[in-house]
């Protein structure tokens, strides 16, 4: 099988967060499959300074930052059609509440790139799963907002420590019309009416033998519906 897998650019403040990235496509790799990165040939919102948080004088492309992550093997997004692929995951990252939509400034109320929005709804109709981690739930949920298919997720769980307001952003899913469900680090959340997996990852306060096993439980599952 051959898994898409949808980066925001290179780096968590700014792009998609890149042990999610790389954990991703090595679990892809541990089941026996392939994975083919894609990215969106736009610029970023911003650029953020990784060592201070402060953001920076420059602007860069989000496609040619995921080729980073990529080893330069990388799609651009208008280049895949639902057939492509078996089955999609979104690693998390700020560039996805930044880039992809427009959720960090504008919360449930803000836009989702067109390109984004229209692989994310194909791969639904088709019926080809789609495996969302850490933040990421929210650029499908905003991709489904508005349509027939209202998705349960989830964003992690506000009995744990979390560097997040977890129930703010569940708030949000559901303004959207999905339906928001807690889960910890070693939890994933399953919706098998619509396939779609989601797994809190690093929205928990976690290490990252934590997210390892999250994701690995996330891709098998993913793995799992596709076949079905």
């Amino acid at each position: 099988m051959n898994f898409g897998i949808l980066l925001s650019g290179s780096g968590v403040y700014d792009g998609a967060e890149i042990q999610e990235a790389v954990l991703s496509m090595l679990a892809v790799s541990e089941l026996g499959d392939t994975y083919t990165c894609i990215g969106v040939n736009a610029d970023q919102f911003h650029v953020i300074n990784h060592t201070t948080g402060e953001t920076m004088n420059e602007s860069r492309n989000m496609l040619v930052e995921a080729a980073r992550i990529a080893r330069g093997n990388i799609v651009p997004i208008q280049d895949i059609q639902p057939a492509d692929i078996d089955g999609l995951i979104i690693p998390g990252g700020f560039g996805n509440a930044k880039n992809f939509t427009k959720w960090a400034f504008e919360g449930p109320e803000g836009s989702i790139l067109p390109e984004v929005k229209l692989l994310l709804v194909n791969l639904v109709n088709v019926g080809k799963p789609i495996a969302a981690l850490c933040v990421s739930p929210v650029v499908l949920a905003k991709a489904l907002e508005g349509s027939d298919i209202h998705p349960s997720l989830t964003l992690g769980t506000t009995a744990e420590t979390s560097p997040y307001d977890i129930e703010a952003f569940s708030q949000g899913l559901e303004k959207t019309g999905a339906t928001s469900t807690y889960k910890t680090v070693r939890e994933i959340q399953v919706d098998e009416a619509n396939k779609i997996i989601t797994a809190p990852c690093y929205m928990m306060e976690a290490s990252i033998s934590d997210v390892w096993k999250n994701i690995q439980q996330a891709v098998s599952e993913l793995k799992k519906m596709a076949t079905i």
